[in-house]
């Protein structure tokens, strides 16, 4: 009788499998080289070291995964898998103990205008760049300001 695995784990029920093989098989990143990408950009933590693409993992260990706009995703391995699988099996491979997204209405969107308002003048618009740059934190440098007498 052959030994019945879910589908997708390819046998990898034992061993350890590579941390961007598994950060997209189970959904947490769109593509393979997206994942390698963060380990080596040194987005990914498994039990607190930053590590390597081809590092492996095993049940048991905690991932974090820092992702776009601060968001940082923590989940527990509870099922190893070598092969992309469907949303809902991939699910059943991780314990989320991600933080909550912050609400959409917390993040205001920098700069929109009334519709119809026409053309921003120069004033406007430098109100709006620095807005922008306030939100951004990293935004354009102001000129020194030219004291006259």
């Amino acid at each position: 009788m052959a030994s019945e695995t879910s589908p997708g784990t390819g046998g990898a029920d034992g061993g350890t499998v590579r941390v961007d093989a598994w950060i997209w098989s189970v959904r947490l990143v769109k593509t393979r080289s997206a994942g390698a990408a963060a380990c080596k950009g040194g987005h990914v933590r498994v039990n607190g070291d930053r590590v390597k693409p081809a590092y492996g993992v095993k049940p048991g260990d905690e991932v974090r995964l820092r992702q776009t706009e601060g968001r940082e995703r923590v989940v527990i391995v509870k099922r190893l898998i070598r092969k992309r699988v469907g949303a809902p099996v991939a699910v059943e491979c991780y314990v989320d103990n991600s933080p909550p997204p912050p609400p959409r209405e917390a993040i205001a969107p920098a700069g929109i205008r009334d519709r119809g308002t026409g053309r921003p003048t120069k004033r406007d618009r430098r109100d709006m760049d620095r807005l922008r740059a306030l939100n951004s934190r990293t935004g354009p440098t102001q000129p020194p300001v030219r004291e006259t007498d």
